[in-house]
């Protein structure tokens, strides 16, 4: 028997990156996309499998997490093995412009999706994309015992995603997972996101096109990790006998300074000649050092990040100076 897998946030960096790894795990794959008046499905159209063509094994279906009964009905009618919540606004910055959206979708949502699993009586197993900003001003490392502090609208909605999981874990006998994925980025982050912003820039000097980059807080201390790693802890998490929650990061921090020196470095340029503060993108509750202890999914899922952070940043720049060939 084929293997079914829902997707939400599927046309996002993990979502395309997850879709790719169960394709090759022989899924059947469904995503959720939002409808839109331009496509907005660039990240999946290596993969896209016409619906026409025999045995396809790639479906998209229109949606959305703020809409109960179209997720129940679609739950229903997929009856899929395996469900990943991925879809979300899941910009902290923007979060804080919009504190309400961000909290039906990231938060109400996940509740919906939770909510159309038990009432449509299907037995699948669920994970939930939770995010290490539920940790806020905790110090690192952080583990799955550590205290959360959300430090902003997007971390606080998360919050109530990650306990709605677990209360369905224990109040329904779901196989409800919580994944807390530390910073994880790619050539296919999106270019709002810092590392992404940083990348793109670096192209964009190198190629005369740019010469200033402004950024926020320079010292903001984060554990970036491959984007296309993680994805497969997100797959071994359903593949245990019993749900748990787990921390998926690479146990090594680097300020957005470091980062920042690294890409620019890759050029051979310095990032001081390039780079200048702008107040508006720095937070009004900052995060200042968010550093994942990882020893229970390296024990428990026998997973471990082979790329960190110089390295990615590296890989990132190289991809976005290789676009604009």
């Amino acid at each position: 028997m084929i293997k079914k897998a829902f997707l939400t946030g599927i046309t996002g960096q993990d979502g395309s990156y997850l879709a790719e790894f169960l394709l090759d795990k022989g899924y059947e794959v469904h995503g959720l996309i939002r409808r839109a008046s331009t496509f907005n499905t660039s990240r999946i159209d290596h993969i896209y499998q016409d619906p026409h063509e025999s045995n396809p094994r790639l479906y998209l279906h229109y949606g959305d997490l703020i809409d109960g009964v179209g997720l129940t009905n679609l739950i229903r009618t997929i009856n899929p093995d395996e469900v990943y919540n991925l879809g979300a606004q899941s910009h902290v910055q923007v979060s804080f412009s919009m504190p309400q959206y961000t909290g039906q979708v990231d938060a109400v949502g996940a509740v919906g999706l939770l909510e159309a699993i038990r009432s449509a009586g299907v037995n699948t197993r669920f994970y939930q994309a939770s995010t290490s900003e539920l940790y806020g001003c905790t110090p690192p490392p952080q583990n799955e015992e550590s205290s959360f502090k959300p430090q902003s609208p997007y971390a606080a909605a998360k919050l109530m995603a990650y306990w709605c999981t677990v209360n369905y874990r224990e109040g329904y006998g779901m196989h409800a997972t919580n994944g807390i994925l530390f910073n994880h980025e790619s050539p296919r982050r999106g270019e709002t996101f810092v590392t992404r912003k940083i990348t793109r820039a670096v192209a964009e000097i190198a190629a005369g096109s740019k010469k200033k980059l402004f950024l926020g807080n320079l010292d903001a201390i984060r554990d970036w990790g491959y984007a296309k790693e993680y994805v497969e802890s997100m797959w071994l998490m359903l593949q245990k006998d019993q749900p748990a929650d787990y921390v998926i990061a690479t146990g090594v921090g680097a300020s957005v300074r470091d980062f920042a020196n690294a890409a620019f470095s890759r050029i051979g340029l310095d990032w001081q000649d390039h780079v200048e503060v702008d107040e508006k993108y720095i937070r009004p509750t900052e995060v200042d050092a968010l550093i994942g202890d990882p020893t229970k999914a390296e024990n428990e899922l026998g997973w471990k990040a082979k790329t960190h952070w110089k390295e990615l940043a590296e890989l990132m720049v190289d991809a976005d100076i290789e676009v604009r060939k």
